[in-house]
């Protein structure tokens, strides 16, 4: 896999954790459908290009993703942010980190989250005394975790969650679709209280590049993915720097080729702010762009 020309340094402390952070970071790379060092090999031109915060999560392809990033930092640890994530609040913590543990064949990562906690009284149960935050809160002490927070999919458990002084970094939606409140309310408050924010959801899930329900799949029942653009779509250069515009403390993107790398380390390397007029065009083309194409459930 030819090696990228572009190298980032990094740019800022994520939050309160003392970690410089890249402005990018690397989302989910797991596809079964593809050859495992091909996904390795992937993951490691991110990181030779300079990107240090790396996210993973169980339920990434059934555990598939944490093996592909325990295999690209086999000898290349140092440095790099490793976030991984508790599928299932309800169920004890500690077993669950344990298994991510044994599929990364890391210590530990450098944070972990709740993951996908889109309901205030799910937020209610997992901030309770003697609740999942505070398990979460014995597995750091153990040294199974350095940092701990939680990734929504809305703004108003965002806000809880900051208010609750028990995260260290938020993960949330910011992209060209994505609710205003994220950008809007939740963020400026993140920075505010010196919480770290890794914004996901650039590319909609993927439906703002293509022609899919999201992540790839087919929209309808049926036939494969066009190669060539049937619905209105967004370039990936427009919604990374629609993203850094906002200024997230890292973008996490989900790039599973080189040439979709190159089109977001481009846009990086030459970012120029947006300005609202900008902003406000790339945002109603988006509108357009994931019209007809499923469920988009990171917007409450």
């Amino acid at each position: 896999m030819p090696a990228s020309s572009f190298h980032f340094a990094p740019r800022r402390p994520l939050g309160r954790t003392g970690f410089v952070a890249s402005p990018l970071g690397i989302g989910d790379l797991a596809d079964r459908s593809a050859p495992f060092d091909s996904m390795v090999a992937t993951l490691r031109r991110a990181l030779d290009a300079g990107l240090n915060v790396i996210d993973t999560a169980p339920a990434y392809e059934d555990g598939l993703s944490e093996q592909v990033v325990g295999a690209a930092l086999a000898g290349r640890r140092e440095g790099v942010f490793v976030i991984d994530k508790i599928d299932h609040p309800d169920a004890p913590v500690t077993p669950q980190v344990m298994e991510s543990l044994g599929r990364l064949g890391l210590d530990r990562p450098d944070l972990l989250v709740f993951h996908n906690v889109s309901d205030l009284a799910l937020w209610q149960r997992i901030i309770a005394p003697g609740g999942p935050m505070e398990a979460l809160g014995k597995c750091l002490r153990r040294g199974l975790t350095r940092f701990r927070g939680v990734s929504s999919h809305h703004p108003e458990v965002l806000l809880a969650a900051l208010e609750s002084g028990t995260c260290d970094v938020v993960m949330l939606p910011l992209g060209p679709f994505c609710d205003a409140r994220y950008a809007d309310q939740v963020l400026p408050r993140a920075k505010a209280l010196g919480v770290g924010v890794v914004a996901f959801k650039a590319f909609g899930a993927g439906k703002l590049l293509g022609d899919t329900e999201g992540y790839g799949r087919p929209i309808g029942t049926a036939g494969a993915v066009p190669s060539h653009p049937v619905l209105p779509r967004l370039a990936v250069a427009e919604c990374v720097r629609y993203v850094l515009t906002h200024d997230p403390d890292v973008a996490l993107l989900g790039l599973s080729n080189p040439d979709e790398q190159d089109a977001a380390f481009e846009a990086a390397a030459h970012f120029e702010p947006m300005d609202p007029r900008e902003l406000l065009e790339v945002r109603r083309r988006a509108e357009e762009a994931i019209r007809g194409k499923g469920e988009v459930w990171w917007n409450p």
